[in-house]
C-alpha cells in the first residue's frame, strides 16, 4: 500500500516511474538531481482575423465579398488573397459593377480588376481573442466602375450588436 501512494505522490509531482525491468544504475550525480517538468507548451495561436459580411458573419479569405449590401449591385469575386494577417489583408479581386442602366434592376453587371486591402483590426466585441477588419480599400489599376475613384476607402459593415469603436 505504501509503494502505491509514493507512486501516486510521484506520478502527482511530475516524476517518471521506470519498472524494475528496465531500470539501469548509474554512478553520475545525475541520479540524484531534482525532476524537471516537461517545457511549458506554446500558447494557441491567436486566430487569424476575420471581415464581416453585411449579415454579420465572420469570413476568412473569401473569395466573394458583397459591397452594396443594401442592394447587391456592388461585390468582388475571384479574391486570392496575398496575406492575411493580423494588421491587414491583401488580394486582388474582380469588382462586379451593375452599371444600373437604364436602371439597376434591368442593368448589366461588369467586372473590373481591383487590388484589396482589409485593414484597421479591432478586437471583436463577444470574441475573445478575435480581431476583425474595420477598412477595406479598392485600387482600380486600369478600368473601374463609372463614377468610381481609382482609389476608393470604404468603411466595413459593424456587427449588428457593436459598440462604439468595436
Amino acid at each position: 500500500m505504501a509503494l502505491l501512494k509514493l507512486a501516486a505522490v510521484l506520478l502527482v509531482g511530475g516524476a517518471t516511474l521506470i519498472p524494475a525491468a528496465t531500470a539501469t544504475t548509474s554512478t553520475t550525480s545525475a541520479e540524484h538531481a531534482p525532476a524537471t517538468s516537461a517545457p511549458a507548451a506554446a500558447p494557441a495561436p491567436a486566430p487569424a482575423p476575420v471581415v464581416l459580411d453585411c449579415t454579420g458573419k465572420p469570413q476568412t479569405r473569401p473569395a466573394t465579398y458583397v459591397l452594396a449590401c443594401g442592394d447587391g449591385n456592388n461585390y468582388l469575386t475571384g479574391a486570392k488573397w496575398s496575406t492575411w494577417a493580423a494588421g491587414s489583408a491583401t488580394g486582388t479581386a474582380t469588382d462586379q459593377a451593375n452599371d444600373c442602366v437604364p436602371y439597376c434592376a434591368a442593368g448589366h453587371f461588369h467586372g473590373f480588376p481591383v487590388d484589396v486591402r482589409l485593414d484597421q483590426p479591432v478586437p471583436w466585441t463577444g470574441h475573445p481573442g478575435q480581431v476583425r477588419y474595420t477598412r477595406l480599400t479598392l485600387d482600380y489599376p486600369g478600368a473601374r466602375p463609372t463614377g468610381m475613384p481609382a482609389h476608393f476607402v470604404w468603411p466595413l459593415p459593424r456587427p449588428v450588436n457593436a459598440v462604439a469603436g468595436t
